[in-house]
């Protein structure tokens, strides 16, 4: 099964990730880790250091051998552009440096009091730098990863804007071809060209009022088959271990599945989707509802996942707080940051569905090489296609 590990600090040199449990075989490059890379640098209302400053490359540094995996762990490292700025500040030896930046005023809504408190720390920065969403740029690394073996079975998986500041775009049935073609050629990945200029004027009021903006953005997983998870342990269902990658990106405050929270106010009958059948193409539903999953398992329609992003808690007009040192109310630290970024944390939402799908889909099919998981799924197809 696969299972990874990041590492690094957001001024710091590099992040680094590490994947295990990739099968042999599988070609990859680095131009298809960066080609995602570019993906969530993108998108109206991102800031200047993510538009000018994080020219993020990877280097693959171990793992794949003529262009595919060789079964070991993959390393990945994304070097800071921005490093020879902080060498001292973020020295890993014990040096002198301008005390400037240290930061003892914790921003609302960051985890900069509750990790102070947490760890003891002589200062906020030690905290900041890791909570920081810099961090996702090594799991959109190996989302990438992921997503090229999910590639290989037939599965694509594409993010949209659903809402910005209270502007909801109008639904509409796409395709997931469809869906990745207008979410693409659209500044704030909107499938909604009305409210994709609603948004994009209420992020340049928010960016001249020095605010931020939050939203909510759509993943959709299509191709997966019915019958990955289970229902047989509680942390064996496959929408507990979506809704929890979900939940862990920064800023992600809310996740639901399908119709989510309207489930609340629909009858049964109404909420529930009906099952038919046709020969030759087995089981179906009209309608989704359940978002593809159906007591902790795929059902075989599109996987679709919802998550509600909050505003950035960085500030260009910072919002009051407590000096750690002093104790006295002072203005939270300006700091450079987005003014909305949920475009961008659409495409990390793809990197961690992503990564749990594969996860599921290695464990279900095992195999040492992606030429013996292909047999083991291309047999579970054929058991489907005959119940």
């Amino acid at each position: 099964m696969i299972r990874y590990l990041t590492g690094g600090e957001s001024h710091g040199k590099c992040l680094t990730a590490i994947i295990d449990g990739v099968p042999y075989g599988l070609p990859i490059s680095e131009n298809d880790i960066n080609f995602e890379l570019q993906r969530r640098r993108k998108g109206f209302g991102r800031g200047e250091r993510a538009i000018s400053i994080e020219t993020d490359s990877a280097e693959i540094t171990s793992g794949v051998r003529q262009g595919k995996t060789i079964a070991s762990p993959i390393t990945i490292v994304i070097k800071n552009r921005d490093w020879q700025n902080w060498q001292e500040v973020m020295s890993i030896e014990k040096i002198n440096f301008d005390k400037k930046y240290i930061m003892s005023s914790p921003r609302p809504g960051h985890a900069d009091l509750a990790g102070y408190l947490k760890y003891n720390s002589d200062e906020i920065r030690d905290i900041l730098e890791r909570a920081s969403a810099r961090e996702t740029a090594a799991r959109v690394a190996v989302g990438s990863v992921c997503k090229k073996l999910l590639l290989e079975f037939g599965i694509k998986i594409a993010s949209f804007v659903k809402e910005i500041g209270g502007i909801k775009a109008g639904m509409r049935d796409f395709g997931i071809e469809k869906i990745i073609k207008t979410a693409e050629n659209s500044p704030v990945r909107c499938l909604d060209s009305s409210a994709e200029k609603k948004m994009m004027e209420i992020i340049k009021n928010a960016q001249a009022e020095g605010d931020t903006l939050g939203g909510t953005f759509t993943v959709v997983a299509d191709g997966v088959p019915a019958g990955l998870g289970s229902y047989v342990q509680w942390n064996s269902k496959l929408d507990g271990h979506l809704a929890a990658a979900l939940m862990s990106i920064q800023s992600a405050k809310a996740v639901s599945i399908g119709a989510g929270f309207e489930a609340s106010t629909l009858p049964g009958s109404k909420f529930h989707d009906e099952i038919f059948y046709k020969k030759g193409s087995g089981y179906y539903r009209k309608t989704n509802n359940a978002g593809g999953i159906e007591g902790g398992i795929s059902n075989g329609e599109q996987i679709i996942c919802h998550c509600v992003v909050k505003p950035i808690p960085s500030l260009r007009k910072p919002l009051m707080t407590v000096d750690i040192k002093t104790k006295k109310p002072v203005k939270a630290e300006a700091v450079r940051s987005d003014v909305c970024v949920v475009p961008a944390a659409g495409v990390i939402g793809e990197a961690v569905v992503a990564i749990e799908l594969a996860k599921v889909l290695t464990e279900k099919f095992s195999g040492d090489s992606l030429s013996e998981v292909k047999y083991n799924f291309n047999g579970y197809l054929n058991i489907l296609k005959s119940r």
